[in-house]
């Protein structure tokens, strides 16, 4: 195998990878639509569609025509809606399925995940809780596990609950909140400011996607991102503040009702409000076992906050 690492999507996740790959010393090729990315010296950037078969399996070999060592599929589809991700999601991750095993069968493609296709939401969620989501984005989530887990590509997929860090700005510890924090001002959150909820630092998703692909023995499973314990939304932003040296912040609520009710006559917020539920009670999520298989461990919540809001001051 070749040290050739490849990461499809230069979104956050995706920007993360490249990022601790080049540190690490592994050559590193980013694909993307119109060819961005990060600018690093040890990145290389290309302009592939991962839907167009042809230039994906040139981009999975080196200069020696070697596979890569793993593939890091960070894409997304192209709109917050089940009927998009269905109808984007699953093609384009069979194509880039299909490149990998035609190359090599030890090439692994992994995979970020979210928590949303677990049935069972109410309870701590872990590595082998029930995920049988039928309906909406729940149940496109499974389906694309479903055949990822049927294809003779190695897989690995490592889910994450919701997103904070650095390059993560669309998320509800994104733009959401910590740019209102830096200005001191009042926050609105979704649901309920005062049910812990699991919060993932992407840079320890991206590690532990990372250590997935070189460690064999945990292919072909779903691993947990490491991920601190859960916090509520007002102690998240609060250590958005304590980071920042702001007084904490007054926060508010968006009502789940509400968004309901607007989710009636507009399809972006019946999106939003199908999701709701996950600020409305306790969602949290337990990374344990694949903290113990991977030897990795979350960083902790003042650290993680601290370099967040370095990162959103410098932009």
């Amino acid at each position: 195998m070749s040290n050739l690492h490849v990461v499809a999507g230069a979104g956050p996740v995706g920007t993360t990878i490249a990022e601790q790959l080049a540190a690490q010393g592994k050559q590193v090729r980013i694909l993307t639509r119109s060819g961005s990315g990060p600018e690093h010296p040890d990145i290389e950037r290309l302009r592939v569609d991962v839907n167009d078969g042809r230039a994906l399996s040139a981009a999975l070999t080196d200069e020696d025509r070697r596979p890569a060592a793993a593939v890091f599929v960070c894409i997304h589809g192209s709109a917050y809606r089940a009927d998009t991700w269905a109808r984007e999601l699953p093609a384009a991750e069979q194509t880039v399925l299909d490149a990998i095993a035609h190359l090599s069968e030890k090439t692994v493609a992994v995979f970020p995940e979210s928590l949303y296709s677990y049935s069972e939401p109410g309870r701590v969620m872990a590595e082998d809780s029930p995920r049988e989501a039928e309906t909406g984005k729940g149940g496109v989530r499974r389906r694309l596990l479903a055949a990822r887990a049927a294809h003779r590509a190695p897989t690995v997929s490592v889910v994450a609950s919701d997103f904070f860090g650095p390059h993560v700005r669309t998320a509800m510890a994104g733009e959401r909140m910590v740019p209102a924090v830096l200005a001191g001002k009042k926050i609105r959150v979704l649901g309920s400011a005062d049910r812990p909820h699991s919060f993932t630092y992407v840079p320890d998703l991206a590690a532990a996607m990372i250590a997935a692909a070189g460690t064999p023995s945990v292919w072909n499973s779903v691993l947990h991102a490491p991920t601190g314990p859960a916090v509520t939304q007002r102690e998240i932003a609060t250590a958005f503040a304590r980071a920042a040296g702001m007084p904490a912040p007054a926060v508010g609520t968006v009502p789940a009702w509400l968004l309901h009710a607007a989710g009636a006559v507009n399809r972006d917020m019946k999106e939003l409000a199908e999701m709701v539920y996950q600020f409305t009670g306790p969602f949290v999520m337990d990374s344990a076992r694949t903290e113990q298989a991977l030897g990795l461990a979350p960083t902790p919540l003042d650290e993680a906050a601290t370099a967040t809001v370095e990162w959103w001051r410098g932009r």
